[in-house]
């Protein structure tokens, strides 16, 4: 597989580990997988609070799970911006919430490629709606 092949493919299935309802869990350890070790994920909520990847999980287990009983994020469209070993990556995700809430977001991913694979080195991400539409080369 080419970066650009596997670098949509890491990004393609990036949230599929973490889903949950009533017949899954997340699967943490297959989304930490993707991550450097000391990755930074900085969410949409503003002012911007830059979290570690641990520190989003436990966020994701002790907040999201307890509001919603059942979350899927799937990747719908990206954009790769890549030189060398370092890429840059806006994709665009749907999530459903509670098996009936669709909404969608942007991320931005900083990605770095080390010893022959490509990891997320820090994740950002903000909410799509009306004043802030999905791009229409993201869809």
């Amino acid at each position: 597989m080419d970066d650009d092949a596997e670098i949509r493919a890491l990004i393609g299935s990036h949230f599929e580990a973490m889903k949950w309802g009533s017949e899954a869990a997340p699967d943490w350890d297959r989304f930490r997988a993707d991550f450097l070790r000391d990755a930074i994920l900085l969410g949409a909520a503003r002012p911007v609070t830059a979290r570690s990847l641990e520190a989003f999980i436990d966020r994701m287990e002790t907040v999201a799970r307890k509001n919603l009983h059942s979350f899927e994020e799937h990747t719908r469209g990206m954009k790769i911006l890549r030189f060398g070993n370092v890429a840059v990556v806006l994709a665009m995700s749907e999530l459903l919430e509670n098996g009936e809430d669709v909404n969608h977001d942007i991320s931005g991913y900083l990605l770095v490629k080390s010893e022959g694979r490509w990891s997320i080195a820090a994740h950002a991400w903000d909410q799509a709606g009306d004043e802030n539409p999905v791009p229409d080369d993201l869809r």
